[in-house]
Parts: structure tokens; C-alpha cells; sequence
């Protein structure tokens, strides 16, 4: 089987970890505050926070920034569900924007749209790698006071305009396995903002600053050292980790051009795309369940990211949403993502070509 996504671990993560272990100094600790340190100037920005999760990241995020009950906070539904959860929990409402059909990514003009007097928040999700129009999205932030929060939980390295993804409003990211980079599971925010760096710290620890004095009310959302030991690693090769994704992308889209019924990844030329997922349509006379199940008889992986929008999810129904949201419902039906990971072989993408080819032909 060539899988979808494969984490790289090898022996300078396995011996970061056996070095953290054999100190003793396990939790929360020194190489916490390396990481931190290192993911910020490698994002562009002030200061970091290192968290458990991505899903902790952005529920910090929001309520470093205050953000609570009759807060609307505008987002998309073509997401993980985190992204929407993660307001849900400081008691605020998800209010979701459409997407562009090209990038997936949240429309700005939907999200003016949205904007209500309650609007607080806007979380543009960086999806599979590309970063959303931030330049329009800045500019709709400014002109109507508000707070943006980047989901760039996929999005490792991913610039616009040749700034990271992360470094325009607070960024969140996660180190899930599957991700760009990882640290088993983790995740971390990034500021330029100092305030909101140290309330992110306190909300993660209990509301502390320091031990046994709690000045607000808090979590216990901490990075240990020994996953901040792998993130220290793979952040060292992130960039190669990135090109790989990039030369394998461009090498399948090479030779899968020209398919009829088959729409490729649409790269914004203000960005770099890091290929978290490489995210095709199917939009032949041919099913998407007809094409994944063909792949995985063939040994190949798949991934359907997302079949079902956030506003259609039961859950979401019960609370109310009827949002009618064309462009996520349609690309929810469409989209099959196949293998980009770094490692992969030059035999696995022509596999995963002439597979794609003989399918759809």
C-alpha cells in the first residue's frame, strides 16, 4: 500500500527523545522554551506558545483575546471541525463564510457577507497547505476592527506575499503525525503580540504565571519536553520536508494533466503552497467513491478531506445551523486527496499516475 500520509521519525528524533528521558526533565521545561523560541523566528514572529494540540491552540488563542458568550467569530465550514469546536468552547458562535472554488480557502467576499455588529473574529483556515487571500482578509480585519486568528494547522511554511502563514494575525498550528512536521501530537501558537503571549501561557498552565499563583482561570493544555524534543528536530528539516512535497506535487500534476473530468490543485501565484494534502476533483462521469475504492484495490491511498461541511455535521444541525453554503457543499462531494509525503518514490508517483489515468480513462 502507498499510504496517504507517513510521518518521517528517525534516529535524531529517537535520540532527542532518549536525551530528554534520561534527564529526567520530562514535562514542561527547557526545551519547551527552545522550541518556542526556534518555531518563532522560523514563523516570522515575536513569540510563541507550545500547547497539546492544535485544537488547544486555537481555543487559547480566542480566549487570550477575550473572546467569549455573544462573540460571533467568522470562519469556514470546508474544515476540520477543531477549527469551529474551538469557538463553540469559549461560548462564542461560529458564523461560516463560503469558500473559493480554486483554493478551497475562505472567500473574503463572503465573509463580508457575514460581518454583523457581533462579529469579533476572523479565522481564514489555510487549508492543505495554501495560505487563504490574506491581503484582502487583512484588509476587511482593519477596516471593521477585528481579530484574526490563521488556522495554519496545515500549513507549516506556507507564505503569502512571501510572508508566513502565521504571522499576520495570532497563528495556530498543529503537530499531529500526519502534518508537515510533528511532536507525536502538539501544537503552538504565534504572536506578535506580547500581551497575548502571556496570557496564552497562563490560560495553557492554570491561569498561572508562576507556581501555586492563580491570577485567571486555565487549563492544562502543556507541550512536555519530550514532544518539543521532536518538534526541535523537525523543524531542522522542514524545509527539506517541504520541498519534497513541492517536487512530488509538481511531478503528479505533470502527469496528471489533461484528464478529462479530473481538476488539479490551483496554486495562487502569491503563494507557496507546501502540499499538506494534494487535493484533486472529481468531477467526471465517473464517482469519487468509484475512484477511491478503485485506488485502494490498486494499493493507494486516499484521503476525502472534507465529506461533509462543518454546517451540515449532526451536531451542527441540533445547534441550528441551515446555512446554505454551494461552493463547500459541492467540493464536499468532489475532492479526494492522494499521497504527496516526502517519503515517497519516484515509482510511487508514476504508480499513483497511471493508476489515476487508467481509472479515469
Amino acid at each position: 500500500m502507498i499510504p496517504i500520509a507517513k510521518p518521517i521519525i528517525g534516529e535524531d528524533e529517537i535520540n532527542a527523545v532518549i536525551e530528554v528521558l534520561r534527564s529526567g526533565n520530562i514535562a514542561e521545561g527547557q526545551k519547551v522554551k527552545d522550541f518556542e523560541e526556534a518555531f518563532a523566528k522560523y514563523s516570522g514572529t515575536s513569540f510563541a506558545v507550545a500547547v497539546n494540540s492544535g485544537t488547544a491552540a486555537l481555543h487559547i488563542a480566542l480566549l487570550a483575546h477575550g473572546i467569549g458568550a455573544g462573540d460571533e467569530v467568522i470562519t469556514t465550514p470546508f474544515t476540520f471541525v477543531a477549527t469551529s469546536n474551538s469557538v463553540l468552547f469559549t461560548g462564542a458562535k461560529p458564523v461560516f463564510a463560503d469558500i473559493r472554488e480554486d483554493t478551497f480557502n475562505i472567500d473574503p467576499d463572503s465573509i463580508l457577507e457575514k460581518i454583523t455588529p457581533g462579529t469579533k473574529v476572523i479565522i481564514p483556515v489555510h487549508l492543505y497547505g495554501q495560505a487563504a487571500d490574506m491581503k484582502a482578509i487583512m484588509e476587511i480585519a482593519q477596516d471593521n476592527d477585528l481579530i484574526v486568528i490563521e488556522d495554519a494547522c496545515q500549513a507549516h511554511g506556507a507564505t503569502f506575499e512571501g510572508k508566513y502563514a502565521g504571522s499576520f494575525g495570532e497563528g495556530t498550528f498543529s503537530f499531529y503525525p500526519t502534518k508537515n512536521m510533528t511532536t507525536g501530537e502538539g501544537g503552538i501558537i504565534t504572536t506578535n503580540d506580547k500581551e497575548i503571549a502571556q496570557k496564552a501561557k497562563m490560560i495553557r498552565s492554570h491561569g498561572s504565571k508562576q507556581r501555586y499563583l492563580h491570577e485567571m482561570l486555565g487549563y492544562n493544555l502543556r507541550m512536555t519536553d519530550i514532544a518539543a524534543s521532536i518538534g526541535i528536530t523537525q523543524l531542522g528539516k522542514i524545509d527539506d520536508f517541504n520541498k519534497s512535497r513541492i517536487k512530488n506535487a509538481q511531478y503528479l500534476s505533470r502527469n496528471l494533466g489533461n484528464i478529462k473530468g479530473l481538476t488539479l490543485p490551483h496554486v495562487d501565484k502569491r503563494c507557496r503552497h507546501v502540499y499538506h494534502q494534494y487535493t484533486v476533483r472529481i468531477t467526471g462521469d465517473i464517482s469519487r467513491d468509484d475512484v477511491v475504492s478503485s485506488l485502494n484495490k490498486m494499493h493507494i491511498g486516499t484521503g476525502i478531506y472534507y465529506p461533509l461541511p462543518i454546517h451540515k455535521q449532526p451536531f451542527y444541525k441540533e445547534l441550528g445551523y441551515t446555512d446554505s453554503l454551494p461552493v463547500s457543499e459541492i467540493a464536499s462531494k468532489e475532492v479526494i486527496s492522494l499521497p504527496v509525503h516526502p517519503s515517497l518514490k519516484i515509482s510511487d508517483l508514476d504508480t499513483i499516475s497511471a493508476s489515476m489515468r487508467e481509472i479515469m480513462d
